[in-house]
């Protein structure tokens, strides 16, 4: 039998920054598990603490942000307590991150292919530069670039964007990382595009067995890549479910409401619901619920009692002290 353990585990991760209102968190005390070989959809709109999430994982918090407690778990070990030497070999090795967008990714004096070339060196001292160059080469084959031994010399302004996200790709794989950390790679591309790079990830995760990370606020994506999916709303994780469940029964309003604005060709709809204000800064939560303000279920608890994260259904997480799947008809009808 394989390892049943999850490749990455999050315990209680919470990050911070400090401000002139004293130390806000961006994310607050999130658990997640990702197993081998599978897809973890995080959603939530802008603001909700998604990018920040991975970039914990990653170690790359700016400044004057922090790691202030938690537990980061990749094959077993905790990343937070690596040195940061070890944390750069870990970087590209076994995790890997590609961003929204590429061409502030990519340094623009340089050509691609030399950029993938120093990922390479970075995990590999001892090869030759002509080793480098083929391996290169391939990992732009991989990715479907054509002609890739001309695209080696080509510099970012010369790809389009979507040849500019598959260069992303190819160097966030160039050493076959466990873990691949997608932040919005579809954002700024056309439907078309968009669905050749979606395809090209799955490909390549049946090709090598990497588990995803897939973060977005677009549930399409989530709904065609996703094996699980977890919401989050205003830094905490409001709800987590197989994506079957997720969309096939929401237990949380802020889903039902994502859910409800998104349009549907089976349905008849003459206008799209919205989720009314918006996601509250960080220095200025509300108490209780942090969505008690835009939720239509509140109630008068709701404004003092902040829900913890527990089951529902089997295997189906949320932090709401109701139970909104009698209303979820009424909500998305």
């Amino acid at each position: 039998m394989g390892d049943e353990s999850p490749l990455l585990k999050i315990e209680g991760l919470r990050t911070v920054f400090r401000t002139s209102v004293g130390e806000i968190a961006a994310v607050d005390g999130v658990d997640l598990a990702v197993p081998r070989g599978r897809t973890l959809g995080i959603v939530g709109e802008s603001g909700c603490g998604k990018s920040m999430l991975s970039l914990s994982v990653m170690r790359l918090v700016p400044p004057p942000g922090r790691i202030a407690s938690g537990r980061v778990l990749l094959e077993g070990r905790d990343l937070l307590t690596l040195a940061p030497a070890e944390m750069r070999d870990v970087r590209g090795s076994r995790v890997a991150m590609i961003f929204q967008e590429p061409m502030t990714s990519l340094n623009p004096v340089h050509p691609v292919g030399r950029q993938i070339t120093e990922a390479m060196r970075a995990h590999d001292k001892r090869a030759s530069a002509r080793e480098l160059r083929d391996r290169a080469i391939e990992a732009l084959r991989r990715v479907r670039i054509p002609a890739p031994e001309r695209r080696f010399d080509d510099y970012p302004h010369q790809l389009s964007g979507g040849m500019r996200q598959r260069v992303m790709i190819a160097m966030a794989l160039a050493c076959r990382p466990a873990l691949l950390i997608a932040d919005e790679p579809t954002t700024a591309l056309d439907v078309t595009v968009q669905a050749q790079i979606l395809d090209l990830l799955r490909e390549l995760q049946a090709e090598t067995g990497m588990s995803i990370v897939l973060i977005t606020h677009d549930l399409g994506v989530v709904a065609e890549m996703a094996d699980e999916v977890a919401v989050m709303y205003a830094g905490k994780v409001v709800e987590r479910a197989a994506a079957v469940e997720i969309f096939a029964s929401p237990q949380h309003p802020y889903t039902l409401g994502l859910l409800g604005s998104i349009p549907r060709l089976d349905e008849d709809r003459e206008r799209l619901l919205a989720i009314e204000g918006a996601v509250p800064p960080p220095f200025a939560l509300p108490k209780g619920c942090r969505f008690h303000p835009r939720c239509p279920f509140a109630i008068e608890t709701c404004t003092r009692a902040q829900p913890m994260l527990e089951e529902v259904a089997p295997g189906h997480l949320a932090a709401c002290i109701r139970a909104p799947v009698e209303q979820a008809v009424e909500l998305v009808a």
